[in-house]
């Protein structure tokens, strides 16, 4: 996952298409054709419907562009962020980038099938568990 801190952050794009939708918007009855980056916004660290977004474009609506969480977001969010589906994260102000990069070696590898790896590992090909 890309970890951008939030003094670097830019909505603009230049020749790319990109949406960003509300936590009440569903992305089922969005048109994606053409979107490059879906930014989808966390307006508290508690409200957590932007997960919800992320798994959906993934997996149901099979969206492979870049998928960004904006907002309140924070360290303690980005595993979760990552395994909905997300890949880049824009982090709150008052949060470290180089302490945020530290969470993604705590947790290596995961039992259970999520967005972006489908399988659980006793399904996945190879795996001893």
């Amino acid at each position: 996952m890309k970890l951008i801190a939030a003094s670097a952050h830019s909505t603009g794009s230049e020749g790319i298409k990109v949406l960003e939708i509300a936590n009440t918007e569903d992305p089922r009855v969005l048109d994606l054709a053409g979107v490059a980056r879906i930014d989808l916004h966390f307006p508290k660290f508690t409200d957590g419907r932007a997960y919800s977004q992320a798994f959906l474009l993934r997996r149901r609506l099979g969206f492979t562009g870049e998928i960004r969480a904006t907002g309140d977001v924070l360290i303690d969010q980005l595993v979760q962020m990552e395994r909905t589906g997300f890949d880049v994260a824009v982090l709150r102000e008052d949060q470290n980038v180089d302490f945020a990069k530290a969470q993604f070696d705590r947790y290596r590898g995961f039992y259970q099938g999520d967005a972006v790896t489908v399988k659980p590992v006793f399904a996945r090909e190879g795996a001893t568990a």
